[in-house]
């Protein structure tokens, strides 16, 4: 069975004219043609393709793909475990990203005043300013916005740094029990949601239980926030929205 370059083209989110181009360059000649000598693909061609547009996304340049898929020592399971370890390391990159922009918008509802330097320094590639309408927009008439930048007023860089490296000491250490398989009421999980409400109440405003359990539901509802848990952790930002929610139960029963 052999597929048109338009059918090919919306079975991989691709244009015809970049089919026609792999073509014309030689990385992707189509196995067969018709009598009027119209492209038609195969099987084999597809799964070409789909290694083309695996290194297209990891950024590797049309030559170097087509020097990769061409060689002639070239092992399918060694190409797979190749990619394997392209995707681990691009899932690596990704998850450090996404910790830094969930760094830049709470350094920037926090109020955050540090120089460029102490900010790449401290945050890495993202800059917090750039979350400062929305931050102002969303918390900027409540009490805790004012409280947490009244805050943020006294920090040092050595101040935020140890800040960020708490924050993610909690999150990693939410993400290994739900790695576990501790459901997100277990006592051990529900200390770490506490842990995490106190860490907000001592950096940045009084957190108390039903704020945070807020917050927990903003996690899942709000995508940015969203992504930035699921990078840690996939599922991770429901396990933290439910684990608020059991420890502000807990809380309510115990008063």
């Amino acid at each position: 069975m052999s597929h048109s370059v338009g059918q090919v083209a919306g079975f991989a989110g691709v244009t015809v004219r970049t089919l026609h181009h792999y073509d014309e360059i030689g990385l992707l000649v189509p196995g067969e043609r018709t009598a009027a000598g119209h492209r038609r693909y195969t099987d084999a061609d597809l799964d070409r393709l789909q290694q083309i547009l695996f290194y297209r996304e990891l950024g590797f340049p049309l030559e170097e793909i087509a020097v990769l898929l061409d060689d002639p020592a070239a092992d399918p399971v060694g190409q797979l475990r190749r990619q394997h370890h392209l995707l681990t390391a691009r899932i690596d990159r990704l998850t450090e990203m996404a910790a830094a922009v969930e760094r830049a918008m709470e350094a920037r509802k926090m109020g955050i005043n540090l120089t460029p330097e102490e900010k790449f320094e401290v945050f890495g590639d993202f800059d917090p300013d750039i979350h400062a309408e929305e931050a102002e927009r969303r918390w900027g008439d409540t009490a805790e916005y004012r409280e947490a930048q009244r805050r943020a007023a006294s920090y040092t860089k050595e101040d935020w740094k140890a800040l960020m490296r708490e924050m993610d000491e909690i999150h990693r250490a939410i993400a290994d029990r739900m790695a576990a398989g501790d459901p997100p009421d277990a006592p051990a999980v529900t200390e770490l949601a506490e842990r995490h409400r106190l860490f907000i109440s001592r950096s940045s405003y009084e957190c108390g239980h039903e704020m945070h359990t807020r917050l927990g539901e903003m996690y899942v509802q709000d995508e940015r926030f969203t992504a930035t848990y699921e990078a840690i952790r996939p599922g991770l930002a429901q396990y933290m929205r439910d684990a608020i929610a059991a420890n502000a139960a807990g809380a309510a029963d115990s008063a």
